[in-house]
């Protein structure tokens, strides 16, 4: 017997389709796994429910705790913070060929604040971010990342558990708001591909950030294309991998960043809060990483590996972002990082090369994307023979 749905339960069903279908693009006889926080289970539950109408064979739910994670941060043993189950291992290596959806939305955002911040840097399962890494750069499972809205990620945007708000903030970024949300996603997934041909004809050197505490010029990796939107597994299964998406993107050369660059916007970073954050390179390495407030978990990330303190990701997005529109902080980076211009330290994208990613990719199991656009932030692509070519300015996108 079919369930009758209304109100908030029907709005939850549209959104796990549109999840399933457009975002993991879900086929038929794919299993699907879904990793979630316990408070994200009516969405675990929705995604399920679509996953199978959609002719999943099965579907796996990976769920997490993070208190059980705030335990053995603050009284497991040293080891315990890298260490990778061996049936959790044996999960993700499963989903290889298949369908992975995860959510995002921290109830507690600022669970592990009183923690020490080097503990909670290093609290990560070391093998199986290598087998995530890797079935990244094979690009062998169509993934998607939504968020699940709640109460206590509500109060931390507006000082109240007030979700019907948070859910039609989330509604309009995703674009639920539409008569056809499919068909207003095709066409926004069309105008990032425009805009990243546009920066691929334009074939720059180098990108250049000026602003308030900022100046910072990357370089680039020559045959390394911008991309934005949908993305294409290795089977050929189209997917869109952030839900929503705002942004084109590319891998920058490891060795060549030198400047300063602040974030304009806070950044959540494993369970606590990070303001005001201020890098420094030279030859591509960070050299100082300074912040208002969490400063340590920063730069406890840094020193994960030999490739943490190095760039990974450039993403250009302007004023006509939906989730920028918005006006909001969302305090979760899946939202933040498509209201503005971005940058990651850690792992490079390997989807942006053809064949085998080339050694000026920056590899590390760190990947944390930095929000650092704004209206007084001016973006240049710098060419080959020194020109510099405007990119954004007040937000707004200058190429034609």
């Amino acid at each position: 017997m079919a369930t009758r749905m209304t109100g908030v339960d029907a709005r939850l069903e549209r959104y796990a389709e549109l999840t399933v279908r457009v975002g993991a693009n879900v086929q038929e006889g794919q299993e699907v796994f879904i990793q979630a926080l316990v408070e994200h289970a009516p969405l675990v539950r929705a995604l399920t429910r679509q996953a199978y109408r959609a002719g999943a064979s099965y579907v796996h739910a990976l769920y997490r705790d993070q208190h059980v994670r705030r335990a053995m941060i603050e009284f497991g043993p040293d080891e315990a913070l890298t260490y990778s189950p061996e049936w959790f291992k044996v999960a993700i290596e499963s989903s290889g060929e298949q369908a992975f959806i995860a959510t995002a939305g921290d109830p507690e955002p600022e669970l592990l604040a009183d923690l020490d911040g080097g503990r909670v840097a290093q609290a990560r399962m070391l093998e199986v971010s290598e087998i995530i890494n890797r079935q990244l750069a094979e690009r062998s499972v169509n993934w998607t990342i939504v968020a699940s809205p709640n109460e206590g990620w509500a109060q931390q945007i507006f000082d109240e558990p007030d979700l019907e708000r948070l859910w039609e903030a989330v509604s309009y970024c995703m674009r639920l708001d539409e008569a056809d949300p499919v068909s207003a996603w095709q066409e926004h997934l069309a105008r990032l591909d425009r805009r990243a041909a546009a920066m691929d004809e334009l074939r720059p050197d180098a990108i250049r950030y000026r602003g308030p505490g900022t100046d910072l010029t990357v370089g680039l990796i020559p045959g390394a294309i911008w991309t934005g939107g949908a993305t294409t597994a290795a089977s050929g299964i189209e997917f869109v991998a952030n839900m929503p998406t705002e942004e084109i993107f590319t891998t920058p050369d490891r060795d060549r960043a030198d400047g300063t660059i602040r974030s304009s916007q806070p950044l959540v970073l494993q369970g606590q809060i990070v303001r005001g954050l201020e890098l420094t390179l030279e030859g591509g390495k960070i050299v100082n990483a300074d912040a208002e407030q969490g400063a340590d978990v920063v730069r406890g990330e840094l020193s994960t590996d030999e490739g943490a303190n190095r760039l990974g990701e450039l993403a250009l997005v302007t004023r006509e972002s939906r989730v920028g529109q918005t006006g909001l902080t969302f305090f979760n980076t899946l939202f933040d990082e498509n209201a503005t211009c971005h940058i990651a330290y850690g792992l490079g994208i390997a989807e942006v090369f053809e064949g085998e990613p080339p050694a000026q990719m920056n590899v590390s199991h760190v990947h944390t994307d930095f929000m650092v656009g704004g209206p007084e932030l001016e973006v240049d692509a710098v060419l080959a023979d020194g020109a510099a070519v405007p990119l954004i300015r007040d937000e707004e996108w200058q190429l034609a």
